[in-house]
């Protein structure tokens, strides 16, 4: 694990050096605002950072590296972090879906269930 963080640190720390280099505010502005705001609340990448997003498939964090007292990350690590998280909610089409049940179907198959149940004695 740390060493795939590690390299998460050189892939973005090698993109800053490059001339790729975003503040919190800056990588904000690469979104459209919540509600009509002009961009993402710096605060709120650094929290992507710190933090991450809960996925289906686990926590997804906004790779960044510390420089001197600011933390900085890039576009292209922006773009992996947007990325990462649209794979991680896209349903798998490998997996067979259930059916959605009316209420009155949800109750037969509970009833169907409770018969099931007495007639095997538990």
């Amino acid at each position: 694990m740390a060493e795939h963080m590690q390299g998460q640190v050189s892939q973005v720390l090698g993109e800053i050096q490059g001339g790729d280099g975003l503040t919190m505010s800056g990588a904000g502005r690469l979104f459209p605002g919540h509600r009509g705001g002009k961009a993402v609340n710096p605060s709120t990448v650094f929290r992507w950072v710190t933090k991450g997003l809960t996925s289906p498939s686990g926590v997804v964090r906004l790779e960044a590296a510390r420089v001197g007292s600011r933390w900085l990350t890039s576009a292209a690590a922006v773009a992996r972090f947007v990325a990462a998280l649209t794979v991680a909610s896209t349903p798998s089409t490998d997996q067979p879906t259930s059916p959605t049940l009316s209420p009155a179907a949800r109750q037969r198959e509970a009833d169907r269930a409770a018969e099931a149940l007495i007639r095997a004695g538990a």
